[in-house]
């Protein structure tokens, strides 16, 4: 007495080969962390720096401020200065530190070539850096 079927369908057959979708879904995603966090890893050179008093840090950079006036005189950290006597105080500070900044803080009414004057002043004495210092516009009032 069997109680199965008489008729047996055969039943489907074990999987022999490995399934390589998860395989490669995990490989990619690996080799996307690894490209990422390359870079982070070379970078992280561990170094230590020997250590002397002499060698300090810089504060800040240092500035020179220069005003032009309405009449086109020149005026340095708040006393007036000829041409000629400018030159040599921005020669100074370059030699001092080459990396000086010059503050020109010019009237509106200025013309342009004495503007570029002084400017081609404190280049000619070795300083680059000029910033142009001026008073931001005022809100305008809500109606």
């Amino acid at each position: 007495m069997s109680f199965g079927r008489l008729e047996r369908t055969p039943s489907a057959q074990p999987m022999s080969d490995i399934n390589m979708t998860p395989l490669i879904d995990v490989m990619l995603v690996l080799l996307v962390i690894f490209i990422i966090t390359a870079p982070l890893m070379v970078s992280a050179v561990k170094v230590d720096l020997p250590q002397t008093e002499g060698a300090q840090a810089a504060d800040a950079p240092q500035s020179v401020a220069l005003a032009l006036d309405k009449s086109g005189q020149v005026y340095l950290a708040d006393q007036p200065i000829a041409l000629p006597a400018l030159a040599q105080e921005l020669k100074q500070a370059a030699t001092r530190n080459p990396l000086t900044e010059v503050q020109l803080r010019a009237d509106a009414t200025v013309p342009y070539g004495r503007v570029v004057e002084v400017m081609g002043l404190a280049h000619t004495a070795g300083l680059s850096r000029i910033g142009f210092v001026a008073n931001p516009e005022p809100p305008a009032a809500a109606p």
